[in-house]
This record gives C-alpha cells, structure tokens and sequence, in this order.
C-alpha cells in the first residue's frame, strides 16, 4: 500500500470524524485514563498519523530519559507498516521522521514558562513549522488555572493543536454524571476534546467524552489492540 491510500484508510479518520474533523488549531485536546491503560500508545499514534500525512510534529517529554518514546515511534511505525504492508516503508520511514522532534524536560524545576520559551524558540527562531504539539507526562488535570490559561494561548498564538495526557486515579477512577473524570471537572471549559480510554475485555475502548462545544459521551467505535498497542476500528 502507498502512503496516500494509507492514509485514507487509516482508523485516525474515524478517530477525526468522531470529533468533527480533529481537534484543531489553536485547540487542546485530552486523552484521559487510569495508568498503565495505552495513552502514550494513543498519543504516538495520533503523532505517527500527522508524520504519515507530512505535519510537523513536537513531542514534548517529561521522561528522564527520551528512549522509550523514540521506541514507541519506531514501533508503532513498524506496527502501522506492516499492517497495511507498506511499500517503500524504510524510505517513508526517513522521510516523515525529518518532521517530528522531540523535547526532554526535567519534570521537576521546570516551569510552564519555562516549556513554552523553548517551544516558542523551536517553532519562531528554529523556523521548526509545527502543525501539533504532544505533552506527554505533564498531567494536565494537575496543572494549575493560570498554565493551562497560558498553554491554550499559546495554542493560538502559534495555531497549533496541542494533545496532553491526564491520569485517572485508582483502579476505578470517577466519572460525573456527564461522563467527565473527576480530576478533570474543573479543567473542562479549557478543553476543547477530550477522549477517554477504558477496558472492555481484552481491549481497550475509546470513547469522546466532550467534543468542543458537545459534553456528551459517545463511542467512537474503535478500540486499542492488546498486541500491536495500535488504534484500530470496531470488528
């Protein structure tokens, strides 16, 4: 298969359709679930997509060291090629990587200040032209009102679509009555998307949660392979 006809068929369309064309710019979007579930696995796989289509992609890491989330690139590509048996893959392989860059902060002694002055000097100074920004492990229901004030204003200063991560606490965390996870409540109005994850059997299920302006819970029929830690569409 050719990387256009790839991308056509990619199950990222369904995930853009379940949310009416994607996140967008100058927009947040949050992949939301108890630890361990598959939401760094989402968030590479939605960057791996942006690759496949030529955006530019930065992913923002708060991991003391970047390997395993070079690891996930590679392996979620190899998964991805091998799947839809991609021709060419070690030449589109090299080809997309040249878009993507990722960013190693401390976790501890770096402010959001901090994080947005190196993004902006990437993206302004190092004419590094981001379609989208990945944070991942800075939990964004942690965060404070005035970070998260500052992170949405930079998403449309720069007009850029940013996806962060927030972890649910406990083996059974908390959804209020309209679907939204507790530790979120109080950071809903600043999320334009926000996509649970959850287990149903053997996989994992990916539900919409709040759809810009729409709070309502939806299935977006598709689910997170055990194996392949892929997105794929509903048997």
């Amino acid at each position: 298969m050719v990387k256009t006809e790839l991308n056509k068929r990619s199950p990222l369309r369904v995930f853009e359709k379940s949310i009416n064309g994607g996140v967008g710019k100058g927009n947040i979007g949050v992949i939301a679930s108890k630890k361990g579930v598959g939401k760094t696995a989402c968030l590479v796989h939605i960057a791996t997509d942006k690759l496949f289509r030529d955006r530019h992609v930065i992913h923002v890491s708060f991991a003391q060291k970047v390997d395993h989330i070079i690891t996930w690139y590679e392996d979620i590509f190899k998964e991805i090629a091998k799947k839809r048996e991609l021709e060419n893959a070690v030449e589109v392989h090299d080809e997309i990587i040249k878009n993507r860059v990722i960013m190693n902060f401390s976790k501890d002694g770096t402010n959001t200040d901090q994080v947005l002055a190196s993004l902006r000097a990437m993206i302004v100074d190092g004419k590094f032209a981001a379609d989208s920004v990945i944070f991942d492990g800075y939990d964004i229901s942690e965060a404070g009102a005035e970070d998260v004030a500052k992170l949405k204003d930079f998403a449309k200063e720069l007009n850029l679509e940013i996806w962060f991560s927030a972890s649910l606490k406990g083996e059974d965390p908390v959804f209020l009555d309209n679907g939204v996870p507790e530790e979120l409540s109080g950071r809903i109005d600043d999320i334009d998307v926000l996509v649970t994850l959850k287990f149903e059997g053997a996989y994992v299920r990916l539900q919409v949660v709040k759809d810009h302006g729409n709070l309502e819970t939806k299935d977006m029929n598709l689910r997170l392979e055990p194996k392949t830690m892929l997105i794929a569409r509903e048997q």
